[in-house]
């Protein structure tokens, strides 16, 4: 591991490359997010400081073949997972 990564998450984090919030670096080792004390597993975008994560809708796509997304407010607690 290099000396520049840290243990602490980003307040902001998005799984689309197109985002400005994308970081790759981040998302290769693995991230987890609790939302209301669940584990999810579908979340393309959250935020802690406003409290917020944005899930997929099932297999769906809209017109330009990105996932169709629901934003759902809540307490959101990332972190990385073991392994």
């Amino acid at each position: 591991m290099s000396e520049k990564t840290s243990d602490t998450l980003p307040d902001r984090l998005s799984v689309d490359p197109n985002s400005p919030y994308y970081d790759a670096d981040v998302l290769a080792r693995n991230v987890g997010v609790r939302f209301k004390g669940q584990d999810k597993t579908n979340v393309e975008e959250y935020c802690v400081s406003e409290g917020w994560v944005r899930l997929s809708v099932g297999a769906s796509k809209d017109r330009h073949g990105n996932p169709l997304t629901m934003k759902l407010s809540g307490p959101v607690e990332p972190y990385f997972r073991e392994g």
